[in-house]
């Protein structure tokens, strides 16, 4: 039986909402194995001039069990 995790990360960049998906997915990416499915939640500019991209997002992953049993 397989069991996935969702957890939440938030992603953030100066160029554009896109970059701050990819910064996410990107770290996301570089700790956990076995991802299944992103989710946007939201996007949006924060920062004293608004000057930087936010974006929420929900990342699925499998589940591995240690020792296989």
């Amino acid at each position: 039986m397989s069991v996935v995790k969702i957890i939440e990360l938030v992603g953030a960049s100066t160029k554009s909402s896109d970059d701050a998906v990819r910064q996410a997915l990107e770290e996301a990416r570089a700790t956990l194995r076995n991802i299944k499915a992103i989710d946007v939640v939201s996007t949006g500019l924060r920062g004293e001039d608004l000057d930087e991209w936010r974006a929420h997002i929900r990342v699925a992953f499998l589940v591995e069990r240690v020792g296989g049993g």
